[in-house]
């Protein structure tokens, strides 16, 4: 790689150039991605496109006064120190704000680029353009405010708040609550039964995080194989199955933890077994409140059909390890 404070003024202009057309296709690409989702947010990135493509044009223009039209093959991938682009606009369906804040780095990151630049090249003309897209660039992100203020009304800005509750809900809501209604309801028959069966706190724990984290693990797997969210927008698969694996395993764990009450106090087993049924009532209220909270379900429906199926499932542990 070469290094920053090596290049001539031809490799600045080029790799410049380069850059441009590069930020130019990533907004775009963001425009794209934002396009059905966000549709006012899609036309700023738009306009910001086609500002880095006049930056190109302009670098251009100067490039073939001064070198002639054969541009060298460098990019700023090749030069050492060099500001990088993540590559997050191969995800679709990112959060709005994720793309905004990455816009605003790359902005950053450009300007600081062209300020470097333009203090390293001697040509006053390529200098005074580097210079006056330094202060483009530090500019930008006071135009994209401006160009929101323009694009986004209010009835664009309440459309993408509800479109960013849904994406909310698909992406983090929806995953988490499978998780956590598999790991506080399927955990309780094995973790009560063994509990019954053994009245021995330590098996009982051990059967508790066996089961919890076998729970988390299947239901990660299911859920981050069940759908790659091209088309339903529900977020990337490994994000869906990581929090549907942690949520699984948070609520199988919860009432699993008070059978570490030592088996040598007086009723050890019944100060677990008591502890964790609470555990339970709160696990099931909680699963309750954030049905009725985010999915839009009644809160005493949402309480009947969770309370009931959890002390079906409890009771029939309780049977089973009674037997």
């Amino acid at each position: 790689m070469k290094s920053f404070a090596d290049l001539t003024a031809r490799e600045i202009l080029a790799v410049a150039i380069s850059s441009e057309e590069e930020d130019s296709r990533i907004y775009a690409t963001f425009a794209e991605d934002l396009a059905e989702r966000y549709p006012a947010s899609s036309k700023v990135f738009e306009e910001m496109a086609d500002e880095e493509r006049e930056h190109r044009h302009m670098l251009l223009d100067m490039y073939e006064q001064r070198f002639g039209k054969n541009l060298p093959p460098i990019r700023r991938e090749d030069v050492k120190g060099f500001l990088k682009r993540r590559p997050i606009w191969l995800t679709k369906n990112l959060p709005l704000e994720t793309v905004r804040k990455e816009a605003e780095n790359m902005e950053y990151q450009a300007a600081r680029f062209y300020e470097k630049a333009a203090a390293q090249t001697t040509d006053v003309e390529i200098r005074k353009l580097l210079g006056d897209l330094a202060e483009v660039e530090k500019g930008h992100e006071r135009h994209a405010g401006q160009l929101e203020r323009a694009l986004l009304t209010e009835e664009a800005k309440n459309e993408e708040a509800t479109t960013s509750h849904r994406m909310f809900v698909l992406q983090y809501v929806q995953p988490g609550l499978a998780g956590l209604m598999d790991g506080s309801v399927s955990t309780l028959a094995p973790l009560f039964a063994a509990a019954f069966a053994t009245h021995a706190n330590w098996e009982t724990f051990l059967v508790g995080m066996a089961a919890s984290i076998g729970a988390g693990i299947s239901m990660g797997f299911a859920e981050a194989l069940s759908d790659d969210g091209a088309l339903t927008g529900r977020g990337t698969p490994w994000l869906r199955g990581t929090i549907c694996g942690l949520m699984t395993t948070i609520g199988g764990i919860g009432h699993t933890i008070p059978f570490l009450v030592p088996d040598s106090w007086d009723n050890a087993f019944w100060i677990a077994t008591g502890i964790a049924s609470i555990v339970v009532f709160i696990e099931l209220w909680v699963i309750a409140w954030v049905r009725a909270r985010y999915m839009d379900t009644p809160f005493l429906q949402a309480v009947f059909q969770i309370v009931l199926g959890g002390a079906i499932v409890l009771a029939a542990g309780i049977l089973i390890g009674g037997a």
